[in-house]
């Protein structure tokens, strides 16, 4: 058994971090972000994951969006959704001071990147180093974030992540790169109480529970976290057919919000129809302007979805 727990089964977003037209921390809208996903049910949420743009923050700026997170849970009644940080960094030193700086702001578990800064130095010796020594130093439980499209292609493999997961301190891994097969593996070999294998995608969502995963992690949840929420009850309830129904619908949308400007596009996305927040993103990210979206068949994708969202 780890020395601390995993986070428990369910459905997790990486949370986008709004700004304002200064690109400053826009507070009131991060808040109310937080707000609608806690209210959407989720079970946590990730802060500086791949969607909140952590490689365009400050220290300071990644501390404070971590501890204004937990604060809008507390306040609004909701102590029991967790808050993971994304403390990924280019060095180990780094990381590590990133690990601690998400304790003290109230994180839980420590989501950790593979450097990507010198890949033909990221040998399977020193990926094993890095996330070992992160572990040892780091005051929460730490879980592997396996995204190649931005660890310049790094994709760990099966063996070195079970070979990880010996380690007392890391607790489970988020799975960006969709191979249900790699999940499956891990997914026999340890159960989700001692290491928990999250699908980082939401068209995996239902086929990683199938193969036992311990839910997900995905972007689109910022968008609709209802509906992920009812996919997850259906599943659990034993209704596969619906299940299988809702994830078709989920998957369309999982490819459609990658397809209406990243980040931007998201932002943008619920800006439009949820009465919050602007499209604004920190450079070399570029704001997306959903006027120019009207005939856009990924955008009227992601509209049938809300409008099902808006219905729960």
């Amino acid at each position: 058994m780890p020395a601390s727990p995993p986070p428990p089964p369910g459905y997790y977003v990486p949370a986008v971090l709004f700004f304002d037209e200064n690109e400053e921390l826009d507070v009131p809208n991060i808040k109310a972000h937080v707000l609608r996903l806690a209210q959407g049910g989720v079970t946590g949420i990730l802060v500086q994951g791949s969607n909140g743009e952590a490689q365009h923050l400050s220290h300071e700026e990644r501390k404070q969006a971590i501890a204004l997170t937990r604060q809008t849970l507390d306040e609004n009644g909701f102590q029991n959704v967790l808050v993971i940080a994304g403390t990924g960094a280019q060095s180990t030193r780094e990381t590590k001071k990133l690990c601690v700086d998400a304790k003290e702001a109230g994180a839980s578990h420590a989501l950790v990147l593979t450097p990507s800064t010198w890949p033909p130095q990221m040998t399977v010796e020193n990926v094993l180093r890095f996330h070992r020594e992160v572990a040892d130093g780091s005051p929460i439980p730490t879980m592997i974030y396996n995204f190649p499209v931005v660890t310049a292609g790094q994709d760990l493999d099966s063996d070195i992540l079970s070979t990880l997961a010996e380690h007392p301190n890391i607790v489970g891994t988020k799975l960006s790169c969709g191979n249900i097969g790699k999940l499956q593996r891990l997914t026999t070999r340890f159960p989700s109480s001692e290491f928990a294998v999250y699908a980082g995608r939401s068209d995996a969502f239902l086929h990683g529970l199938n193969a036992g995963s311990a839910g997900t992690i995905a972007a689109l949840v910022n968008l609709v976290p209802k509906l992920h929420g009812k996919l997850y009850k259906l599943f659990q309830e034993g209704k596969h057919l619906e299940a299988m129904v809702l994830q078709g619908k989920l998957g369309q949308g999982d490819w459609a919000a990658s397809k209406v400007g990243g980040i931007g596009g998201i932002k943008a996305v619920i800006s439009r129809n949820f009465g919050y927040g602007t499209p604004s993103v920190r450079g070399p990210l570029k704001a997306v302007n959903l006027d120019n979206f009207a005939d856009n068949k990924y955008y009227r994708t992601l509209l049938e979805l809300i409008e099902m969202e808006k219905a729960l």
